[in-house]
């Protein structure tokens, strides 16, 4: 038996935060908001073992001094972080005597991989199991519960998946990040709260209803809104911040329709005087009730995962949507004076050369107000993966962030990010800024200027992939003409 009397949680970086000047305006550059879902762990296990603190690679240095005499040390994982999240898992093990928790998403999803450079991996939600697992280091006992999987014997075992939390009524202990509170004034570091899990739909690409799954499950509205407060609150008393925003990170707020109404009927009676920015389906854009709502509660804008504008590519990958649904639900959004943001996926099967135009003109004409454009983005675990591992270019998972990491089949790696450039380079011209300088006003104005040199910086790093994209797309043999 062991008495577990420090923990600590850890975010890797797929860029560690440094010190710059462009922390102040250009978002995920150095800094970037820190995950919720590892916050609400730690905050979970804060209430059984005192001396629990969490680190941020994208907040701030990791103080080793203070991590390797932990007794556990939990990190957590996206694609796109988890080559950094191996590399400190593998430090801390060489230097310390701590057991090492992978989880997270890719983890998760990934575990055979993941159980290589850890003691433990955490699959799906931790709520519960996580403090199963203390319980049973600390006692030296079996792992003999579902949700974990570890490296044994020459091979990943795994207990099986946990049955997804259904209370999950936690506000997260921002306080326990270390430093979280004198970053939060940065504007390029937003309020969040997460209110449900999981999506009922099956589009190929997306992990996370791989992760949560498609009950949807929910928060009360009175402790939503406690924690908007709670949000607001940190991010706001003590600093000046230009952008006052709060995302509710949900990936489909919408599902459960009832509750969604009655969230927004409580941020009304609340009296929060603020500004709120959420991810939404189309289908949303049809319910003029639920719009309404939206504009009384503070909504200024739908981030809208539009991902293509192709009605093939949709039924591809069992995307339920059509491009002239999606267009009338823009323009019913933007009736209601909310502003539409669009999320685009390029690099389906059939997309050629041209895409970054046809996708820069539609948000142009659209007036859809940013976007967010990133090539198929293939995590371990989806369908889309199983479809397509072997037309993956490779799987240095830090590449996994926007970049094209595939062979297209009617446009080779190399043109199709140079589409995704031209795209952002057209979409956010010197002349559009020009116009957003004098035409739009406060926080518009504010948040395209931003916005600008965030795709400025999107553009030098999708540049900086180009010379590989470039010799692998020739060494192919597959673009002849390209």
């Amino acid at each position: 038996m062991m008495k577990i009397h420090k923990i600590r949680f850890l975010e890797p970086g797929n860029l560690p935060y440094r010190r710059s000047i462009r922390n102040l305006y250009v978002y995920d550059r150095y800094i970037r908001t820190p995950s919720i879902g590892l916050l609400t762990l730690a905050t979970i296990v804060k209430r059984q073992v005192g001396d629990t603190l969490m680190y941020s690679e994208s907040i701030s240095k990791i103080r080793w001094e203070d991590v390797l005499d932990a007794d556990i040390v939990f990190i957590g994982i996206f694609t796109f972080n988890a080559n950094r999240g191996y590399e400190l898992a593998q430090y801390i093990r060489r230097h310390s005597k701590a057991v090492v928790v992978l989880g997270g998403l890719h983890a998760s999803m990934n575990y055979p991989e993941a159980c290589r450079c850890s003691d433990y991996v955490l699959l799906g939600e931790g709520d519960e199991s996580i403090l199963k697992l203390i319980d049973a280091v600390e006692k030296g006992s079996a792992v003999d519960f579902p949700g974990v999987a570890c490296w044994k014997d020459g091979k990943a075992l795994t207990t099986g998946a946990c049955p997804p939390p259904k209370d999950i009524n936690v506000i997260p202990d921002r306080d326990l990040l270390y430093r979280y509170r004198k970053m939060a004034g940065r504007n390029t570091v937003w309020p969040q709260v997460h209110a449900s899990r999981g999506c009922p739909h099956h589009c190929d690409y997306c992990a996370l209803v791989r992760h949560f799954g498609r009950t949807v499950r929910t928060r009360s509205p009175e402790n939503v809104v406690a924690d908007i407060r709670y949000s607001i609150a940190f991010h706001d008393q003590g600093h000046h911040r230009l952008t006052k925003v709060l995302w509710i990170t949900d990936d489909n707020f919408f599902a459960d329709r009832a509750w969604a109404l009655s969230v927004l009927q409580a941020i009304i009676q609340s009296g929060i005087q603020y500004h709120f920015t959420i991810q939404a389906r189309y289908e949303v854009g049809f319910d003029d009730e639920m719009l309404e709502l939206l504009k009384r509660a503070g909504f200024m804008e739908l981030a809208m995962g539009i991902e293509f504008l192709e009605d093939e590519a949709f039924q591809n990958y069992h995307k339920q949507s059509t491009c002239g649904e999606i267009i009338r639900s823009i323009e019913n959004i933007q009736k209601h004076g909310l502003r539409v943001r669009g999320l685009f996926i390029v690099g389906a099967d059939n997309h050629t050369k041209g895409v970054g135009n046809r996708l820069a003109d539609f948000v142009i004409e659209h007036h859809i107000c940013g976007v967010l454009i990133q090539s198929m983005y293939f995590v371990p675990g989806t369908p889309v993966y199983e479809t397509h591992k072997n037309k993956l270019i490779h799987t240095d998972w830090s590449r996994y962030n926007g970049n094209v990491v595939h062979y297209p089949e009617n446009i080779s790696p190399y043109g199709l990010q140079r589409e995704m450039i031209l795209a952002s380079r057209k979409i956010y011209s010197f002349k559009r800024l020009l116009k957003a300088v004098f035409c739009r006003r406060g926080l518009e104005r504010v948040l395209f200027f931003g916005e600008y040199f965030w795709q400025k910086s999107i553009r030098a790093d999708l540049r900086k992939e180009l010379p590989f994209l470039k010799k692998v797309s020739e060494e192919s043999g597959l673009y002849p003409a390209q």
